[in-house]
């Protein structure tokens, strides 16, 4: 005679099964939401380090346009013998003399001929090997998965 015990012991067995099986599911979604969070915070990493490097070659390219104009001020007031009011004039409406003063004076900081660099401008070769080591990281963390 059946007494329904062994149907009590598969609800029980059936059970578990979909709570192991709920169980493994929640954990391969976390799993996959953690991998993608990894991912995205990688990207995020080198577009970072992309966004800072240029930061860094623009103000050198400006230091350097700036040095220039500098030598180019000096040579106008020291060797040809100009004002400053007098070279402002030849410049047009592209120069104050506050910033002529200021350009000048950039290059007085580093030489007569402007040819020492100040610890500033000498960043931008440390971004640039930042920015090559992280896409070596990148390289070869794609070629390990």
């Amino acid at each position: 005679m059946y007494d329904g015990s062994e149907r009590g012991k598969g609800d029980v067995m059936g059970q578990q099964s979909i709570r192991q099986e709920a169980r493994r599911a929640a954990l391969d979604a976390q799993s996959k939401r953690r991998r993608e969070r990894a991912e995205r915070e990688k990207r995020l990493e080198y577009l970072a380090v992309r966004v800072l490097v240029a930061i860094r070659e623009r103000d050198a390219a400006v230091a350097e346009a700036d040095r220039r104009a500098g030598q180019a001020l000096r040579e106008m007031t020291e060797d040809e013998g100009l004002s400053v009011r007098e070279a402002v004039e030849w410049c047009g409406d592209e120069i104050t003399t506050r910033e002529m003063t200021r350009l000048r004076r950039l290059v007085e900081d580093n030489g007569a001929d402007g040819s020492e660099v100040d610890d500033k401008n000498s960043m931008p070769g440390a971004a640039e090997g930042l920015a090559r080591g992280s896409a070596r990281e990148d390289a070869r963390d794609a070629a390990a998965s």
